[in-house]
């Protein structure tokens, strides 16, 4: 089963994101900034995080700097997942090392195809 860090402050975003993803059978971790993911990422490396942009403590594209600059044996894919729809944000969370992103709000359908297009359904 692969496992998906699910990464916002928001509890509600955590739950719908949550139940989504256990349907499409991943194992769910859940972190509530980008200081908290990295801790999570330094202990057991996901095979996805799927990452949202705007948190206190560490932002997500900190968090995603943070995780690519590092020297880990496997890297994860990574979803940002986020409301920030302007090129500007989407063309820095790509350089930064982000696989692909998604807007918010989301759906099942959504996120479906977006893990598919990056080969993890």
């Amino acid at each position: 089963m692969k496992s998906c860090l699910v990464v916002d402050d928001s509890k509600v975003i955590r739950k719908v994101a949550r139940r989504i993803l256990e349907d499409l059978e991943f194992e769910i971790t859940e972190a509530v900034d980008g200081q908290d993911a990295w801790e999570q990422c330094q202990a057991d490396m996901p095979d996805v995080v799927l990452l949202d942009w705007n948190m206190p403590v560490m932002n997500g594209l900190d968090f995603l700097k943070t995780l690519r600059s590092a020297d880990c044996e496997k890297q994860p894919t990574v979803i940002f997942c986020t409301t920030e729809n302007d090129m500007a944000h989407i063309r820095a969370a790509l350089e930064a090392g982000a696989d692909e992103y998604i807007m918010k709000p989301f759906d099942r359908e959504i996120i479906e195809a977006k893990f598919a297009q990056v080969g993890l359904l």
